[in-house]
């Protein structure tokens, strides 16, 4: 019998193979975790086996009753360097499993100023806020080989990168602290059709709220937080599913937007 190491490893290297090959998954390879540790667990082996320098954080939610199951109403996954896009007035292709998953999410994007103090495993929002010194609007590109993953649950999204492929940066809110921005209306556009709106205030404590809950996930997990890094801070309009080729744009309040294409990933 496995180990409970070696059965996440063999999890996690499945899940790698499937990105690497930019091929699909017609079901979830292994059993299925049980517990938010040990599905974190698969993650960390994952995050180990592909050697990527982490840039940020997703933040999406667990909606009930599967938080009340597990005792979360959060989860978080890695993003990668190679991942990131700026979009600085363009509009970047950004690669999704043309065989698995694939959404846009229009999300604030939370830039992290300095690392928590180390040994500090819980926050207030003042403090969560104290360590946060920009604020962006983007969009998080949600896609997983694994078609059927958000189906599946929080346990087979935390497995794989939270299911993260992409975060596309868009422009900087001038005095984030004093602009609101938590309660502004935020939509989605796909191809040129309202996909939803929302804004943060649906979400417990907001977009703060993620932050909060990801510096005392990462402190449990014994995971450094490093300045400059990004925390995507969860979808605000919902998560919309597209198809290679298609044109995402996210519109945050009166003054704010962002887009992007979306392409066929390719094998590494």
């Amino acid at each position: 019998m496995k180990s409970p190491a070696d059965e996440s490893a063999t999890i996690a290297g499945r899940f790698l193979a499937a990105r690497r090959a930019a091929k699909g998954l017609g079901e979830y390879p292994g059993s299925l975790p049980r517990t938010l540790e040990d599905a974190y667990a698969i993650q960390d082996a994952a995050m180990a086996s592909f050697g990527k320098k982490v840039v940020g954080w997703k933040v999406g939610r667990v909606m009930p009753p599967q938080s009340e199951q597990f005792g979360a109403d959060r989860l978080a996954g890695p993003i990668f360097a190679d991942q990131l896009a700026i979009a600085d007035g363009g509009e970047p292709s950004m690669p999704v499993f043309a065989e698995g998953f694939a959404a846009g999410e229009a999300e604030f994007l939370l830039r992290v100023a300095s690392a928590p103090r180390p040994g500090q495993m819980s926050f207030s929002l003042a403090e969560a806020a104290g360590l946060i010194d920009r604020v962006h609007v983007g969009i998080e590109i949600a896609s997983s080989p694994l078609g059927a993953i958000n189906a599946i649950g929080p346990m087979a999204v935390i497995s794989d990168f939270g299911n993260n492929n992409g975060l596309v940066v868009g422009p900087e809110i001038a005095d984030w602290q004093g602009s609101g921005f938590e309660d502004w209306d935020v939509s989605t556009i796909i191809d040129g059709h309202s996909a939803g709106s929302g804004s943060t205030r649906a979400f417990p404590d907001g977009a703060i709220g993620a932050a909060r809950f990801l510096f005392e996930l990462l402190a449990k997990r014994g995971i450094a937080l490093e300045a400059g890094q990004w925390i995507s801070s969860g979808a605000v309009t919902g998560v919309h599913q597209v198809t290679p080729g298609q044109r995402i744009e996210a519109k945050f309040g009166d003054d704010y937007s962002v887009a992007c294409r979306v392409e066929a990933a390719t094998p590494e």
